[in-house]
């Protein structure tokens, strides 16, 4: 059974960082590219980040490039988003996700509960 479980996340003050990990049980974990989305209230899910499945090729959106960072460990089936910088507007629960290395950037299938990021000012 397919299980993604996210941790790290909590209340930080405007400035700060968290470190969000994801915690993979998948078959061959290396042969899926893996990505970071978010969903603020009221608000649709968003594309974050993703890391790919072959050369660890990262993609972030426009919004936090420069301060967030994607990384994978393939022996430890685990994906990291380190937060930097974090702002207001960072307020979401974050999910991990996994799609076939193959598949389109679209075809996110599995899927984690989300862990909840809170930044205050």
């Amino acid at each position: 059974q397919v299980q993604l479980v996210e941790s790290g996340g909590g209340l930080v003050q405007t400035g700060g960082s968290l470190r969000l990990t994801c915690a993979a049980s998948l078959p061959a974990f290396s042969a899926y590219s893996m990505g970071w989305f978010r969903q603020a209230p009221g608000k649709e899910r968003e594309f974050v980040a993703e890391i790919s499945w072959s050369r660890g090729i990262t993609t972030y959106a426009d919004s936090v490039t420069g301060r967030f960072t994607i990384s994978r460990d393939n022996a430890k089936n685990t994906v990291d988003l380190q937060m930097n910088s974090l702002k207001s507007e960072d307020t979401a629960v974050y999910y991990c996700a996994a799609r076939a290395g193959w598949s389109r950037p679209d075809q996110y299938e599995y899927w984690g509960q989300g862990t909840q990021v809170t930044v205050s000012s």
